[in-house]
């Protein structure tokens, strides 16, 4: 059964940081990709960034720039470091990986951004 584990959300001010965690358990690991969706309230669930196998990355362009996507493969985890967060980066953050037909999703993290 594998299991994603989300971390390191919080409140934090417009320009600030924050750093989530993902560490993934249950599985050999060997996922197709594995990174960060987000859902704002009244939105769809989208894309930030996730890290592919071959340890390249993907991001939405919108993001770029602010947003970088790490993994540490003994720890089986992913991190995503935020920074120069505005109040539209408000949403819950969700950890997906993918393996073959299989797609895993962790429970979310809550990151609100206001002063």
């Amino acid at each position: 059964q594998v299991r994603l584990v989300e971390s390191g959300g919080g409140l934090v001010q417009p320009g600030g940081s924050l750093r989530l965690s993902c560490a993934a358990s249950g599985s050999d690991f060997n996922f197709n990709f594995m990174g960060w969706y987000r859902q704002a309230p009244g939105k769809e669930r989208e894309l930030v960034a996730v890290v592919l196998r071959n340890g390249g990355a993907n991001y939405a362009d919108s993001l770029k720039g602010r947003f970088t996507i790490s993994r540490d493969k003994p720890k089986n985890t992913v991190y995503l470091q935020m920074s120069s967060l505005k109040p539209e980066d408000t949403a819950v953050y969700y950890c997906h990986a993918a393996q073959d037909s299989f797609r895993y999703w962790g429970q979310g993290t809550q990151v609100t951004v206001s002063s």
